[in-house]
Formats: structure tokens, C-alpha cells, sequence
């Protein structure tokens, strides 16, 4: 964060101060872990019923904090008292990402792949300029401004992904940290329990090229017609990208390896050029191209724009993490969380990976569908019977639907069966698995992936199928 007094940052906040030097001064991170504080420290101290950052605060000005932002007075403490502790950390972002007149903010929305795209856009752009972006999902009201507050006067892009839970929460999240630059990636039923229609999320996700300035850019997929139709939504100019003929972005002549690694020819208004993906799964193309034509805006030549893209590699963890077990079995690691359209994309890759073994699912229960919950599981059951996956492990009753939708599949030559828990599914998996298997393990966070954790084995082959 850039150097701030606390005199500065209790008039952004509209804070009050306590026992405190005015013009003593925050060097340091904006922290709301106690264990986390370091020299010149801002430590947020958020109220709770479990767990109350209050509690903390005397201990983390014994670590190096210079004051302790905070909504009731700890004696003893100095401290910037505020009504709200999370409006006064947005606040306090916006105050320090106005003071960046250099800075590029880069915020993307979608209903899946947000992470992995922040990744591979922040990839390209630390190679044009120092960047900031947040570790894994850290993409809420929470996780926005406390990424933000990273930024200072040497940085030169701010990559922010963007959830939300219902209408109104990326305008709000484009309030505290106004983009210059707003990438949308795709519309689908991710959350439709919150939202309560497929136009609710469209309108929500399209809040964020409203929030662009004129002089702004919308980049938009293409492929996806929800998304393409927000081009009318924004008074910026408008970047396509996908592999529809009107991108201005587009890739043409996909093709994928025996490991599910796409390549391209990248077409640009410039030009073409090959690119060569190292990431597993036929989506990545869609991920790779909005990375690409944010690094196209910001000045990337196209034959660097090439070959940067055939670098990028995987940085959040548990998504599309591909990993090869002594035992010649291979694993892919999607665990992190899950809906229908994310789902999809990880079976494709895993019929994809296909070779002289056989194709294994492991699948959880998909959460926040709301009234498409039942019919969402079904139809996954259905497509992994149709890509012809050779064992479906469902994990738990809730996601039962799964496998009768697999069943129903008349002419299905696989498998499907129904397991109570992540352990028992640990135990027919160690029970069966033979070389040149390919597994596929996801979920919505339901502890899904501690079956991705008990199938990474040591070089001994420990856990590994007999």
C-alpha cells in the first residue's frame, strides 16, 4: 500500500482517532489476520460471534501494526474507530487506488473459469509491468479491497476477478475499485439459487461494463450470446474475443493432445501466429484468448502475445490440476468447486486424456442451483454417460441425481455407483485403479477434494492400487 498517516487514512474512512500520533504513518499491509501482521501494519479488526478480531488487537500491535482499524475501542490500543470495518476497508481502497493515476485496473466476471483466467491475464501482464492480483478466489467484498490495497506507486496493473451473489454486488465491487479495463467470460446457472434466473445473472455479470469510463474497454466472449449482447450495455469500445468469425480475438484450427492440451492458430487484427497451450482442457482455448486479448490492448506484440500464451501455466490450485501417480495412473485435480458448465468442460477434457486405459469421474454434489438443482445433476449424469466416461464414482446422496441420470442412459456401456462419502469413494478407487487410468475428481467444495488429496502418492507409491 502506498504510505499513508493515519490522519490520511481516518478521512478516508471517516474514521475517528484514538489514541494515536495523527501523523504517524502505515507503511506496511492492510492485514485482517492477527497472524499475518508485520512492521507498519494496518490491522482491520472485524467483530464476529466465534472469533472477534477485537480480541486480537493488542497482540497485533506488540507484532508491528501502527494502529488497528476497528468498530468499538480497545483500551489501550490506538486505534481508527469506524461504523463498519469492511465499508471502511472498500473505502480505504478506493482512497489508495485514486492516488495510482499509472495504475490499469483489469476486472473480470463470469460463471466459471474467473479464477484461471485472473491467473493467466496477471501471467501476461507482470510481463509488461509490475502486477497485483489476488491469490485464488479471493473476489469478494472482502478479498476486492484487500487485494487493491496491495497496489503502490510502482504498480502498473491491478487484476481483480469479481463475484457475487445476487444484482448489485460487481457494481458495488466497481465502486470501491473502478476498472479501466472489464473482461466478461461467459453466462450459466452457477449460483441460479441466489439469483433466481439466468437474466439476473446476465444482468449482475453485465453490471461490470457499465461501470466503465468512455475512455474504457470491454472485452467480451463471443461464443457466448448473453455476453455478446452486453456490447450495448457499456459506453466503451468494445473488444470481441472467441472463436465466432466477428472476434476481433479469435481462434481458428483447434486441435488437442493425448493430455488434453489444446493448440491454435491465433488471429488478430494484426496478424496470425501458432500457439502451443500447457493446460489441460479444450475450455482453455476460451481462457487463453481473453488473457490474450487484454494483453493485446495493453501493447503485447503478437509474436511475444504467442509465445507468452504457450507458457502460462496454473497458479490457483485444484483447478484442472493434472498430476501423474507412480503407478502410471493419472489424475485430474478439478476439485475446488463445480456447477453444470464447469462440470461439462472437465468431463470433455477427461474424455479427451483417453488412451489405453480407462476414463474415471468422481463427482460431488453441485451447490447453490436453487430451483435447477435436480435437473443439473441429471443432465451431468447424462453427459458422462454420452462422452462413454467408463466409471462414475457420485459421491454423496445429495448428488444422487448424477447417477440416476448416468443410469437412465440405455446405452451407456459404463458404470455408475452411488457411495455414501469422499472415504468411500477413496476405497473402491485404491481398490481397482490400474496403470494408464485416468481420473477426474470434482465438486462444490463439499470436501470433494479429499479424494484428489488421497491419490497423490509419494514417489514409494504409498496409497497407491495394488
Amino acid at each position: 500500500m502506498i504510505p499513508l498517516t493515519l490522519a490520511e487514512v481516518a478521512g478516508a474512512v471517516d474514521g475517528r482517532l484514538l489514541a494515536v500520533d495523527p501523523a504517524a504513518r502505515v507503511t506496511g499491509p492492510v492485514e485482517f489476520d492477527s497472524r499475518k501482521v508485520s512492521a507498519g501494519t494496518l490491522f482491520v479488526a472485524f467483530p464476529g460471534e466465534k472469533v472477534d478480531g477485537h480480541d486480537y488487537a493488542a497482540a497485533a500491535v506488540e507484532a508491528g501494526a501502527v494502529a488497528v482499524l476497528g468498530t468499538r475501542e480497545v483500551p489501550g490500543v490506538p486505534m481508527v474507530l469506524v461504523a463498519d470495518a469492511l465499508d471502511a476497508m472498500g473505502r480505504l481502497a478506493r482512497a489508495v487506488v485514486d492516488r495510482l493515476p499509472e495504475l490499469t485496473v483489469i476486472g473480470l466476471t463470469g460463471s466459471s473459469g474467473k479464477t484461471t483466467t485472473k491467473d493467466l491475464i496477471a501471467q501476461l501482464t507482470v510481463r509488461l509491468g509490475p502486477t497485483v492480483a489476488p491469490p485464488g478466489s479471493f473476489n469478494n467484498e472482502l478479498g476486492h479491497p484487500w487485494t487493491a490495497l496491495r497496489a503502490d506507486p510502482d504498480t502498473r496493473f491491478l487484476v481483480l476477478e469479481k463475484g457475487a451473489r445476487g444484482v448489485g454486488h460487481v457494481r458495488y465491487l466497481c465502486e470501491v475499485v473502478p476498472p479501466r479495463i472489464s473482461v466478461v467470460l461467459n453466462v450459466g446457472v452457477a449460483h441460479l439459487g441466489e439469483f433466481g434466473s439466468v437474466e439476473n445473472i446476465a444482468l449482475a455479470k453485465g453490471e461490470l461494463v457499465e461501470s466503465l469510463p468512455a475512455d474504457g474497454l470491454a472485452v467480451l466472449n463471443a461464443d457466448d450470446p448473453l455476453v455478446d449482447a452486453m456490447a450495448g450495455r457499456t459506453r466503451a469500445r468494445v473488444v470481441r474475443y472467441g472463436e465466432a468469425a466477428h472476434a476481433d480475438v479469435r481462434a481458428v484450427d483447434v486441435t488437442l493432445d493425448g493430455r488434453g492440451r489444446a493448440s491454435y492458430t491465433l488471429v488478430t487484427p494484426e496478424g496470425s501466429a501458432p500457439v502451443r497451450l500447457g493446460l489441460t482442457g479444450r475450455h482453455q482455448v476460451s481462457n487463453s484468448l481473453a488473457a490474450a486479448a487484454v494483453a493485446r490492448e495493453l501493447g503485447m506484440p503478437l509474436a511475444e502475445l504467442a509465445g507468452a500464451l504457450g507458457e502460462l501455466g496454473l497458479v490457483s490450485t485444484r483447478r484442472m490440476d493434472v498430476f501423474e501417480r507412480p503407478d502410471g495412473v493419472t489424475v485430474i485435480d478439478d476439485s475446488y468447486n463445480a456447477n453444470p458448465a464447469s462440470v461439462a468442460v472437465a468431463l470433455r477434457a477427461l474424455a479427451g486424456m483417453r488412451g489405453g486405459g480407462r476414463t474415471l469421474a468422481v463427482l460431488g454434489y453441485m451447490a447453490e442451483l436453487g430451483p435447477y438443482e435436480r435437473d443439473g445433476h441429471l443432465e451431468v449424469g447424462r453427459l458422462t454417460a454420452g462422452l462413454g466416461v467408463d466409471r462414475l464414482l457420485v459421491v454423496g446422496e445429495p448428488a444422487a441425481p448424477i447417477h440416476e441420470g448416468a443410469t437412465a442412459v440405455e446405452d451407456w456401456g459404463g458404470e455408475s455407483v452411488l457411495l455414501t462419502d469422499q472415504a468411500a469413494a477413496v476405497e473402491m478407487l485404491r481398490g481397482e485403479l490400474r496403470p494408464g487410468d485416468v481420473v477426474l475428481v470434482k465438486g462444490s467444495r463439499y470436501r470433494t477434494w479429499e479424494v484428489a488429496d488421497a491419490l497423490r502418492v509419494d514417489a514409494t507409491g504409498e496409497g497407491a492400487a495394488a
